[in-house]
């Protein structure tokens, strides 16, 4: 059976990443394609990468005519998603990869996005114990954020088995297409070339909530997270460190121990051999994410190190992930867990 596939904000860089997936998947199609500010140009004027959908108009963001298909991503900027999830019939599946679904205390939505809540819909990590099985029976999913991914990834499975503290200290490294297409001076690249900067420092970036909600539920306890992103001169790509006190006698031998239980099943994420640390160049493109872990015994820190392509496993990667569990087809279909290098 195929399945056709509704994209709205197709002409940003994760709504293009997920054009690039999509015509590759065997079960799947491209069906309606809208452009928001751009309906109307052609896609080969907006993704050149894209030559098989070149000759193909972006359209207005029109619900009904995304309604005609069998699911729909809603690749906009965040806080545009639920005006147009809410006129699309109750029953239309639909993975939004923007926020405006993903937090469940409403007072940390206004906190963070100064924003009308719009509710919460379920988390589409796979990955999290249990997430699966109800992402299958989801007909609206919120595809989670791509610092926040790769931060419940590393720190979930330790957080869960007591081997760690309740303070995690993250330092995550972004590539400037994580800031979205629209232009500004600071993503200019005289600004950004030999440069790496912080910004939204001191627990004021939007992801903080949602990594917290995610690592406090794995947890079973509340779980407070200290957040420093880093802009680095590269297109695509995240690598976020993660430290945290650890629980008496944990040994090195004991996290790798814990994450290659949690994740030996799963075919997108991989624990590194001892002594190999993770790379954002080696899952470049894929739906992956890489992870390798240490204990500090002269400070009492594990530190959790893990990489992954924010357009891919952070975003339509995820997205497509989400789409196949809620259509019943086999979950990395149209998705690869192989890098590009260099």
């Amino acid at each position: 059976m195929t399945y056709s596939a509704a994209v709205a904000g197709a002409s940003g860089y994760a709504g293009g990443e997920l054009l690039r997936l999509l015509l590759g998947h065997p079960a799947i199609q491209v069906g309606p394609v809208a452009g928001g500010s751009k309906a109307g140009q052609l896609l080969g004027e907006v993704h050149p990468q894209l030559p098989e959908l070149a000759s193909s108009r972006l359209l207005p963001t029109d619900p009904d005519v995304l309604a005609e298909s069998d699911i729909v991503f809603l690749a906009l900027p965040h806080g545009q998603s639920a005006s147009i999830a809410r006129v699309l019939p109750a029953d239309q599946r639909i993975v939004d990869l923007g926020a405006d679904f993903r937090l469940g205390d409403e007072g940390a939505w206004k906190a963070f996005y100064n924003d009308s809540y719009a509710g919460h819909w379920l988390y589409g990590l796979p990955e999290l114990a249990g997430a699966r099985e109800q992402i299958s029976e989801a007909t609206r999913v919120a595809n989670p954020g791509c610092y926040p991914t790769s931060v419940a990834i590393a720190m979930a499975p330790l957080l869960a088995e007591g081997l760690v503290g309740d303070l995690v200290t993250v330092v995550a490294a972004s590539g400037t297409s994580g800031a979205g297409r629209s232009p500004t001076e600071t993503l200019l690249a005289s600004q950004v070339m030999g440069s790496m900067s912080p910004y939204k420092v001191g627990g004021v970036h939007q992801h903080t909530p949602e990594m917290e909600q995610t690592l406090t539920h794995a947890a079973g306890r509340d779980i407070a997270v200290s957040f420093t992103p880093l802009l680095a001169p590269m297109p695509r790509g995240i690598l976020a460190t993660c430290s945290i006190d650890l629980a008496d006698g944990v040994r090195t031998e004991d996290l790798r121990e814990c994450l290659h239980a949690a994740y030996a099943s799963e075919r997108f994420v991989t624990v590194l051999p001892d002594g190999r640390w993770p790379q954002t160049s080696s899952t470049l493109g894929g739906n992956s994410v890489h992870l390798q872990a240490a204990a500090d015994p002269r400070t009492g820190r594990a530190i959790v190190v893990a990489a992954m392509d924010n357009l891919v496993k952070g975003a339509a990667g995820q997205a497509m992930q989400n789409a196949n569990l809620m259509l019943g087809i086999a979950e990395d279909a149209g998705l690869t867990d192989t890098g590009v290098a260099p």
